[in-house]
């Protein structure tokens, strides 16, 4: 099963209608709830009358910030389901209404009246942070909410080694997930005070935590179940009000209730991408080796603390170990404003930190006179090595992806052996329309390949059941989030036991039912409850040869596993699967086939003074190459060509993985050419899927995968994660394809018309 092509075994089911999504459940006697939101930005809430939308026909109950438990909740411990005393952005949830539709429901909000004094707001980490500003969380005594300092080597040393260096400010966007699902969630409370919450959640382990501390319940008293997920890319990485409120609104009617975000609401009240205001500097030999690379960034967390105060940990990654780094420092400042709430994304930092890290070795190739390629080359990371930040690099194939997308980079597609990208016709030579220019250009990315220890405990479990019938159940604590787990880990589950993936039932929805799991993030899921399946099937195996021994009159070591039987290898005897299950249930002091398995890798929490530390069991690594056509009448960047090298480990199934580079980089275009959610005095000016432009599938280029099998020694089967690595040097790459084309350096995401114009036009004065 292993290396094979294999179908997601929820396609059949989606591509029909038969999944059932979060926004499909519906519960006898649910009721519907709205949110009514803030008019300000910042302003002390003066009252709230909600009695005329009481009376409203169809109205079952109504919450406000007098309906709190007195706890906060949240990564900053500093926010609760609804406000009461003050507002901190327009996000910020007031009052909400259970009523018997959503019709109903909305007209109510209308009816609650609200009386603000308006304060005054902070739009910029700059402007928070300048004497005097207004304190968003006054009880902090500063709009700051941490910093980062990180350093290897000595700077000044790295500086005095190095016969080149350059020098840039980049501005990173706020990018939204935008998921084809808008947020949902349902919640119920049994006879008991028991608490159901339907949810698409990424986390349920910890939402459960989570909602103990926003509710003030115990987390016994909890259970999450996971509807299928319509789109994640880290959305549900973190407990968000509309969750709490959910269950208030549920407790207080007595009734389910079900929230659903409009495609508005998704836009105003759930996280996005961080921003990010970042001076690098970095410098290299003549002989092209990097000498020190230096970052400082200002990110602006919004209004409450999310998961977009911990990117610095990404980004400082990137920056100290993409690349055999002597001298390295990065520094990071998380500041409070008035703003949208900062979260998880897809990459979680690392597409920041890769286009502003990639563009600058471009720049110091130019300086050198080098080739891109060979220039990254000769600085590569290395197989078995421990970089000065701590990361401990087992498998690694960086060279070999940066030469599998050089060796395609050829535009006028003719092989041209023994030639560096120098030496080869530039790609304008090939298009006779004068304002129109072609270039290409590359970029390279790590990422954690075997989890990320942001907790205590970064494990997962699972178990395998053999029944009667030979058929096999895999329970794991992960997550199926579109990414294909599932499948992954049925194939690991179908090898071991020698069946089908088809015979290979998963399970994993239920936190009544399932082991615990950390959560799905940090392309995690094949590499660590791929270990625990893994470990589970192979006690089950234990267990079924310890029974088809003695059928058989063998021993265990003389046995395997193939085509749904347990077969003796000397004597060519067999028995199916079912009737060695039976054989060992069915007698005195009998057993049922139940393996258990738990992995937790073997990585620690990185050092909170030092930040160093090896914070995965392996990383991956990858490169793309882009090649653009740049029009320099209008600024226009076409793509016309990507292709996405990336170390994977080994390919339990390449399908899959070329799934998930693909959407990787369908993202990481519209980062770097389209998307931006673009954010005035707190407000969200364009809140939907015609001024937030996605790239479609009539945007997409020509996308080619190479998949580089380096077979990552801790991981199953050799695996290790991709998840995230589709898209984070995409934007880089198409930058410095851009600089290749027509001479200037884009510093700023998205690259759109007007901006590549603008860079155009100013490289024209000078």
């Amino acid at each position: 099963m292993i290396g094979q092509r294999i179908p997601k075994l929820d396609a059949p089911d989606k591509a029909t209608g038969r999944t059932v999504y979060g926004h499909d459940v519906r519960l006898p006697g649910m009721l519907h709830g709205r949110i009514k939101y803030s008019k300000h930005a910042h302003a002390r809430v003066v009252r709230v009358d909600v009695s005329r939308a009481l009376k409203l026909p169809g109205v079952k109950t109504i919450v406000t910030a007098d309906d709190n438990p007195p706890t906060m909740f949240g990564y900053g411990k500093d926010n609760t389901p609804l406000k009461g005393q003050v507002v901190r952005s327009l996000r910020d949830e007031v009052a909400a209404v259970a009523a018997v539709d959503a019709d109903t429901a909305e007209e109510a909000l209308s009816l609650i009246e609200v009386e603000y004094e308006p304060l005054t707001a902070v739009f910029t980490p700059e402007e928070a942070l300048k004497e005097g500003a207004p304190l968003i969380h006054a009880e902090h005594g500063s709009n700051y909410f941490t910093r980062y300092r990180y350093s290897h080597g000595t700077l000044e040393a790295g500086e005095r080694e190095s016969d080149v260096t350059v020098e840039a400010d980049f501005e990173l966007p706020y990018v939204a997930h935008a998921a084809m699902e808008t947020s949902v969630v349902v919640a119920a409370f049994d006879h008991r005070g028991h608490l159901t919450l339907y949810s698409t959640t990424q986390i349920p382990f910890l939402l459960q935590r989570d909602l103990s501390e926003a509710l003030g319940m115990e987390g016994s008293e909890i259970r999450i179940i996971q509807t299928a997920i319509g789109g994640a890319f880290g959305r549900g990485l973190d407990i968000y009000p509309f969750e709490p409120i959910a269950a208030l609104l549920a407790r207080k009617a007595g009734k389910p209730v079900r929230i659903s975000f409009s495609r508005y609401e998704e836009f105003l009240a759930a996280p996005v991408r961080q921003p990010a205001k970042v001076h690098v500097r970095a410098g290299a030999t003549r002989e092209g080796m990097i000498t020190f690379r230096d970052a400082y960034a200002l990110l602006d967390i919004g209004a409450y603390v999310s998961w977009g105060s911990v990117t610095p940990l990404v980004m400082m990654e990137t920056t100290a170990s993409l690349y055999r780094i002597p001298h390295s420092r990065f520094a990071a400042d998380c500041v409070y404003t008035n703003n949208p709430i900062t979260g998880a994304v897809r990459g979680y930092g690392n597409p920041q930190s890769t286009f502003f890290v990639e563009t600058m070795m471009d720049r110091l190739a130019v300086a050198l006179d080098m080739d891109p390629v060979d220039f990254r080359v000769r600085n590569a990371n290395r197989p078995n090595e421990e970089t000065p930040q701590g990361l401990i690099i087992t498998s690694c194939g960086l060279k070999e992806c940066l030469e599998a997308v050089a060796a395609r980079a050829d535009t006028a597609r003719q092989k041209d052996e023994g030639k560096t990208m120098k030496d080869r016709p530039h790609p304008s030579s090939f298009i006779p329309h004068p304002s129109k220019k072609r270039g290409i250009g590359f970029a390279a990315t790590l990422n954690v390949g075997g989890g990320a220890r942001i907790y205590r405990s970064d494990g997962c479990g699972a178990t395998v059941k053999v029944d009667d019938f030979g058929h096999v159940s895999l329970v794991t604590g992960s997550t199926e989030i579109g990414q294909g787990s599932e499948t992954v880990l049925a194939q690991i589950v179908a090898e071991v036991l020698g069946v089908n993936v088809e015979d290979v039932n998963v399970l994993n929805s239920d936190t009544d039912v399932k082991p615990w799991d950390v959560g799905v993030h940090a392309s995690r899921t094949t590499f660590i409850a791929g270990n625990a399946a893994h470990i589970a099937a192979l006690d089950a195996r234990r267990q079924l040869f310890e029974t088809a021994a003695e059928m058989l009159k063998t021993t265990p070591d003389d046995l395997i596993a193939k085509d749904g039987h347990v077969v003796a290898k000397v004597s060519g005897k067999s028995a199916e699967l079912g009737k060695v299950a039976r054989a060992r249930h069915y007698r005195e002091g009998g057993q049922v086939i139940l393996g258990e398995g738990w992995y937790d890798p073997p990585t620690k929490l990185v050092d909170k003074d030092t930040y160093k530390g090896n914070i995965s069991a392996t990383y991956g690594f990858g490169a793309q190459m882009a090649e653009v056509e740049v029009d320099t009448d209008t600024g226009k960047v076409r793509v016309l060509r990507l292709v996405c090298a990336n170390d994977v480990g080994r390919a339990i199934n390449p399908m899959a993985v070329e799934g998930q580079i693909e959407g990787g980089a369908q993202m990481g275009l519209g980062y770097a050419l389209t998307e931006e959610v673009i954010v005035e005095k707190g407000r969200v000016m364009n809140p939907d899927f015609l001024d937030y432009r996605l790239f479609t599938t009539a945007d997409m280029p020509e996308i080619e995968t190479v998949i580089i099998e380096t077979d990552d020694p801790q991981g199953p089967f050799g695996a290790k994660g991709v998840g995230e690595m589709g898209g984070t040097p995409t934007a880089a790459a198409i930058a410095n394809a851009i600089h290749d084309a027509v001479g200037v350096w884009m510093t700023t995401v998205p690259m759109t018309p007007e901006r590549v114009l603008k860079a155009l036009m100013e490289k024209e004065n000078l």
